[in-house]
C-alpha cells in the first residue's frame, strides 16, 4: 500500500501492536496527528505537558513490559519531553519518543521552533534517529522499538521533520519483521562455564546473599528468582527498583538494601562472604563508600548489559546474559548437579540475621496525635489489601512506601529510582490506568512533587481514570529538610513550601473528588472511602507529621555498616 510519512508513523505503531500514544500537537507534527485522526486502532491521550506524556508512556512500560511510546513536536515540545526520557534511560525502559522536527532544508537555520533534538538527547537515550527521507522511515521506527525492548532497554528518540510526513508525498509501506543490525547483537544465553562457576561458589557460601536490582523484573524472571531462592534457603535483599521481584512477606526477604535499607539487609551485604548480584547495577546509593562495599565477599554479577559488570566495583564471577535465561540455567543446575544442597541450611547465617532483625530499625512512634508518614502506607496496605498499582514521586514519601508497603507481585512499584524524578508519579499512574483500567491504581506524593505535573489532573478528567493520589502532607520538601536538620545546623534553606494550595478544592475544581485528613483516627476509614469510589479520581490530602525522618540512613562517604538509626533505637552510628 502507498502512504505517506505521517501514516507510515501511524501504521507501524499498529504493526507494534501499540495501544496509546502519549503526546501534545504542535506544528511538527500536525500531519501526523491528522493520520492518527483518521483511525481508530492506536489511542491517542493528550497530556498538559510533554513532561507528563513520556511519564506516562514509561508508567505504561514499567507495569506491563511493553514498550512505551509518546508524540510531542519540535523545540520546546522535545526539550520538555527530555526529563521523562532521561527517566527510563536511568532506570533502562523501553520507550520510543516520536518528536517533530522543522522541515529539512532549514534545518541548522535557527528556524522557528528548532533545536537539535539529536544532540540534546544523545547522553540520555540508548540511541536516536534523525529522519531525513521518508524512505527510510519505517525501517528506522522498526529499528527503534527493536533496540528499545531488547538487551537492556531504554529509550530512544526518532526525530522526523515536517516534510518527511507530507501528505502529498506517498511510497510503498513495507515494515520489516525481522532486523538486523551489524553493531547492536545483545547477548542472549551466558556462558555455561561462567554459570557453573557462579553455581560451584554459591555451593561454597556460608554467609550468601542474593542482591537483586530491577533488571529481574525488567527481564520477566520473578518466578525463577523465587525458585532460586526458595532452592537454596538463601536470604535475599533488593535495590528500590527491585522491589516485587521476589515476595516481600516472604520470610527469605530480608528488606531494601542501601541508603535507605533495612539494618539487617545492609549488615548482612556488610558480612557476606558470596554475594549474587542479579539485574542490579551496585549504584552509590546501594553501595555507599565503595572501599567498605562487601569487604569479605565473593561477587557473582549476572547482567544482560556488559558494560555494567565491573563498572563500579569488581566481580569475581561475572555472566552476561538475559537473567531469565542465565536464572533456568542456575536452576536446572541446581535440581541436577546439588540436589542435596536443595534447601541448604545456613542455620548459623540465619541466627546472625535474626539478631540484625530484633533490632526493629523501622520503628516508629504508634501512639503519636499527628499521623506519621509510615502509618499512612501501612494503613494503605491494609486498605488496598496489598493488591495496588502504587506509582510515586521523589522524596521522603517515596523512602517510606518502599520500606512500609510489601509488594509481593513484580512491577506493582513504579517509581523513579535513577534520576529521581519530582513529578513522575501523576502521570506515570496515567499510564499504569489505562494499561490496567479495571485495577486499583495510587499515586503517593508529596505536596513539593505533585505541583511539578498538578496540570495531568485534567488528563485524568478527559479520559475518566480513577487514580487516587496519596498526598503525605508535610509543609516541606522533606528529603530536603532532613538533610539540612543532619547536615547544616537546621538551616531550612528554602525547603519549607509555604503558600500551598487547599488541595481539596484544587481537585475540586479539576472536576475530581478531594478530602483532607488530619487525625491518626479517621485515616483508614478516608481511605476506605477513597477506593471505593471506584470510577472516581480522589485526592487525599493527608496531612503528617512534619518532624519525621526517614531510618535507616547512611550518609556519604559511610559504609553499608555504619548506619544511623531513629534516635528512639538509637543515640549514636552504629559502627
Amino acid at each position: 500500500m502507498q502512504l505517506s510519512g505521517a501514516e507510515i508513523v501511524v501504521q507501524a505503531l499498529i504493526d507494534e501492536g501499540v495501544q496509546y500514544v502519549f503526546g501534545y500537537p504542535g506544528g511538527s507534527v500536525l500531519h501526523i496527528y491528522d493520520a492518527l485522526f483518521k483511525q481508530d486502532r492506536v489511542k491517542h491521550i493528550l497530556v498538559r505537558h510533554e513532561q507528563g506524556a513520556a511519564h506516562a508512556a514509561d508508567g505504561l512500560a514499567r507495569a506491563t513490559g511493553r514498550c512505551g511510546v509518546c508524540l510531542v513536536t519540535s523545540g520546546p515540545g522535545a526539550t520538555n519531553a527530555v526529563t521523562g526520557i532521561a527517566t527510563a534511560y536511568m532506570d533502562s525502559i523501553p520507550l520510543v519518543c516520536i518528536t517533530g522536527q522543522v522541515p529539512t532544508p532549514v534545518i541548522g537555520s535557527d528556524a522557528f521552533q528548532e533545536v537539535d533534538t539529536v544532540g540534546i538527547t544523545r547522553p540520555c537515550v540508548k540511541h536516536n534517529f534523525l529522519v531525513k527521507d521518508v524512505r527510510d522511515l519505517a525501517l528506522t521506527l522498526r529499528k527503534a522499538f527493536f533496540i528499545a525492548t531488547t538487551g537492556r532497554p531504554g529509550p530512544v528518540v526518532v526525530d522526523i521533520p515536517k516534510d518527511v510526513t507530507d501528505p502529498n508525498v506517498k511510497i510503498p509501506y513495507v515494515y520489516p519483521r525481522e532486523i538486523r543490525m551489524r553493531s547492536y547483537h545483545p547477548t542472549e544465553k551466558g556462558h555455561p562455564g561462567q554459570i557453573k562457576r557462579a553455581l560451584d561458589l554459591m555451593l561454597q557460601a556460608k554467609r550468601p546473599v542474593f542482591y537483586t536490582g530491577g533488571g529481574v523484573i525488567l527481564g520477566e524472571a520473578s518466578a525463577l528468582l523465587t525458585e532460586l531462592v526458595r532452592l537454596s534457603g538463601y536470604p535475599i535483599t533488593s535495590t528500590l527498583m527491585g522491589l516485587g521481584a521476589y515476595p516481600m512477606t516472604d520470610p527469605q526477604f530480608i528488606g531494601m538494601l542501601g541508603m535507605h535499607g533495612t539494618y539487617e539487609a545492609n549488615m548482612a551485604m556488610h558480612e557476606t562472604d558470596v554475594l549474587i548480584a542479579i539485574g542490579a547495577r551496585f549504584d552509590d546509593r546501594v553501595t555507599g563508600k565503595i572501599e567498605h562495599f562487601c569487604p569479605h565477599a565473593k561477587i557473582i554479577h549476572i547482567d544482560v548489559d556488559p558494560s555494567s559488570i565491573s563498572k563500579n566495583v569488581r566481580v569475581d564471577v561475572p555472566v552476561v546474559g538475559q537473567v531469565a535465561s542465565v536464572l533456568a540455567e542456575l536452576v536446572r543446575l541446581w535440581k541436577e548437579q546439588a540436589p542435596s544442597a536443595v534447601g541448604r541450611p545456613v542455620a548459623e547465617w540465619w541466627d546472625k540475621i535474626g539478631e540484625w532483625r530484633r533490632v526493629d530499625c523501622l520503628h516508629y512512634d504508634r501512639t503519636s496525635e499527628k499521623i506519621k508518614p509510615q502509618f499512612a502506607v501501612e494503613t494503605l496496605y491494609k486498605v488496598t489489601g496489598g493488591d495496588l498499582y502504587l506509582t510515586s514521586d521523589v522524596g521522603q514519601h517515596q523512602m517510606f512506601a518502599a520500606q512500609f508497603y510489601p509488594f509481593d507481585k513484580p512491577r506493582r512499584w513504579i517509581n523513579s529510582g535513577g534520576l529521581g524524578t519530582m513529578g513522575f508519579g501523576l502521570p506515570a499512574a496515567m499510564g499504569v490506568q489505562l494499561a490496567f483500567p479495571e485495577a486499583q491504581v495510587a499515586c503517593i506524593s508529596g505536596e513539593a512533587s505533585i505541583l511539578m505535573c498538578i496540570q495531568e489532573m485534567a488528563t485524568c478528567k478527559q479520559y475518566n481514570l480513577p487514580i487516587k493520589v496519596i498526598l503525605l502532607n508535610n509543609g516541606y520538601m522533606g528529603m530536603v529538610r532532613q538533610w539540612q536538620e543532619f547536615f547544616y545546623g537546621s538551616r531550612y534553606s528554602h525547603s519549607y513550601v509555604d503558600a500551598l494550595p487547599d488541595f481539596v478544592k484544587l481537585a475540586e475544581s479539576f472536576g475530581h473528588v478531594g478530602m483532607r485528613v488530619e487525625r491518626p483516627a479517621d485515616l483508614e476509614a478516608a481511605m476506605a472511602e477513597a477506593f471505593a469510589m471506584k470510577d472516581r479520581f480522589v485526592f487525599l490530602d493527608v496531612v503528617v507529621d512534619p518532624t519525621e525522618n526517614v531510618y535507616p540512613m547512611i550518609v556519604a562517604g559511610k559504609g553499608q555498616h555504619e548506619m544511623h538509626l531513629a534516635p528512639s533505637l538509637s543515640e549514636r552510628e552504629l559502627a
